[in-house]
């Protein structure tokens, strides 16, 4: 069986090859291009954007041909530029199957539109549906930090608002994609529910993702902990809802003072040096006036950026993992969280609440009430026997959730399915 993958990043292989440093990004795909890839019976390519390229570039890897396109950002150019490269990779590689990961960029439609031209069968795996996140976009934010621009935005012409319409564009594009397919994979109730409703002729096939490797070798213990600190795993714009978990910090320490919360990523309000300040978004400048209005300067701590090793070890370090986030499908953050054992706090939005159950692996709050999620957090800093009850039962889910073995042998079945 001939797969071809379409994906949104280059995998460390394809990094390498290219004399690139590897990124920490989309690392539930490599796992499952290695399985893949090791099978008699299966030749794997896979395809992905590259900034600034004139043509394609082929890397051959161990097992794994890599194909690097230019990245079209203009829904005109696609015919002139993605329908010819895609025809190319396709007459090389001669899929059975292509298989498409996620639906944000345009070239998910353009594969889509070349294939049903060349009577290729596809199959995409729903990651988040930017048609319905554009909805929740702003989550909560004042109106007026909404319509604000710093300078950064003008020039670029993206403030709030119209980072939010750009989620709109590219959810018209999304859309359009879904509704010329015949086959999609999900995972929860929330991505079956909303690719039904764009497209309710579809084949909806389940099969849960797999995570990091590192995260499946270590186990997180109370004792080792620091106590009282939180971690977030993102908090660069609006959707993960980082200014939320800010508004709960307060009453979280007026029972534990001593509470840091560590988000992983740059920190976005730095304003050292006047290169800081131009590119200061709007939404890192509210960031920065919250911390500075409910004075936990000394309480949040970005971490910088961390790789697959330091992302797992800040896991471990921390009390409580918070998923604040106004929409998800099923992040792979509070995935990797519960496979750990770190006891888990989640806003209960699209698909968090098939990954965890309220109060016996965990809790879930509603997205808007960080009142609750306070609550939530002070109940777990305050009682040790719920900490590890939370922490038990996640991992055992997770363990299902995220079976490597189980999780290959169903998408190999949804393979034969769509050939």
């Amino acid at each position: 069986m001939n797969i071809l993958w379409l994906i949104n990043i280059p995998l460390p292989e394809a990094s390498i090859l290219m004399n690139e440093q590897v990124t920490p990004f989309g690392g539930w795909l490599v796992n499952t291009s290695i399985i893949l890839s090791q099978q008699n019976n299966v030749n794997l390519s896979i395809a992905f954007p590259k900034r600034k390229i004139k043509k394609i570039t082929k890397l051959q890897g161990e097992r794994i041909t890599f194909y690097a396109f230019n990245s079209i950002v203009k829904k005109n150019e696609i015919r002139n530029k993605l329908d010819v490269n895609f025809e190319k990779i396709i007459k090389e590689t001669s899929p059975n199957l292509v298989h498409i990961f996620g639906t944000e960029y345009l070239h998910t439609l353009a594969m889509v539109n070349i294939c049903n031209l060349m009577n290729i069968k596809t199959v995409i795996s729903i990651q988040g549906l930017v048609s319905i996140c554009s909805k929740h976009y702003m989550a909560c934010l004042p109106n007026r930090i909404q319509k604000r621009f710093t300078f950064r935005d003008f020039i670029k012409h993206d403030n709030l608002i119209q980072q939010q319409k750009k989620f709109v564009i590219r959810g018209k594009n999304e859309i359009e994609a879904i509704q010329k397919v015949n086959d999609v994979i999900g995972r929860t109730t929330w991505d079956k529910a909303c690719t039904l409703q764009i497209n309710y002729h579809l084949n909806y096939h389940f099969c849960n993702e797999n995570l990091r490797g590192e995260f499946y070798k270590h186990e997180w213990l109370l004792d080792n902990c620091e106590k009282n600190s939180i971690f977030v795993s993102q908090g660069a714009y609006p959707l993960k809802g980082l200014h939320l978990m800010l508004e709960a910090m307060p009453l979280i320490l007026q029972r534990f003072h001593g509470t840091k919360l560590y988000v992983s990523g740059a920190d976005i309000t730095k304003s050292n040096t006047l290169k800081d300040k131009i590119k200061m978004t709007s939404y890192a400048k509210y960031i920065r006036s919250l911390i500075q209005k409910l004075n936990l300067k000394d309480k949040v701590i970005f971490t910088g950026l961390l790789n697959e090793k330091q992302m797992c070890e800040q896991y471990l370090k921390s009390n409580v993992f918070v998923c604040p986030s106004s929409i998800e499908n099923s992040p792979n953050s509070l995935g990797e969280a519960m496979i750990l054992g770190v006891p888990c706090v989640a806003s209960d939005v699209g698909g968090v609440s098939d990954m965890l159950i309220h109060k016996e692996e965990g809790f879930v709050y509603q997205s808007d009430a960080t009142y609750m999620l306070a609550y939530y957090v002070c109940e777990i800093f305050n009682k040790d026997e719920l900490a590890i009850k939370f922490s038990k039962n996640g991992k055992s889910h997770a363990l299902i959730t995220h079976d490597k073995e189980k999780n290959y042998k169903k998408l190999l079945s949804i393979y034969e399915e769509c050939t």
